[in-house]
């Protein structure tokens, strides 16, 4: 599975209850980026988007359902109990600080993840976003 998360500087992942993705650019970009494959998201992640593709699917339980090589949005959920599932993880970066209500409980370089790829972008809602693609060793 591949897990994407985005994220504050403190690990945020959400604010004042509100989700921290909330970018139309960004949303474009993972949707290009998971169109070869199969991606999970909640009902609560689904209704930032407007219409979803065919190879989008919603399922309160996301993790749970995603295989190997399928993506799983999620901005609302624990993800450490996962571990075991994790081949990579799509870090986007906000480059901010916010206040947060739940932060992100899976450090990849505790769990001997390397950083594959890092590239920054400009979104509607903040001037930089990085997004980092962290891999186990071997995929």
């Amino acid at each position: 599975m591949k897990i994407i998360v985005a994220i504050d500087d403190d690990n945020g992942m959400l604010f004042n209850q509100r989700r921290q993705s909330q970018d139309t650019i960004l949303r474009g970009y993972i949707l290009e980026m998971t169109k070869d494959s199969v991606l999970w998201m909640n009902a609560y992640t689904r209704k930032q988007f407007s219409d979803i593709p065919p190879y989008v699917r919603v399922s309160e339980k996301p993790m749970d359902e995603a295989r190997d090589g399928e993506f799983c949005f999620v901005e609302d959920m624990s993800v450490a109990a996962f571990e075991y599932k994790i081949e990579e993880m799509i870090i986007i970066r906000w480059n901010r600080r916010y206040p947060s209500d739940l932060q992100l409980d899976f450090n990849p370089l505790e769990h001997k993840m390397m950083l594959a790829k890092s590239e920054d972008f400009k979104g509607t809602s903040h001037d930089k976003i990085t997004v980092e693609v962290w891999k186990k060793d071997g995929f």
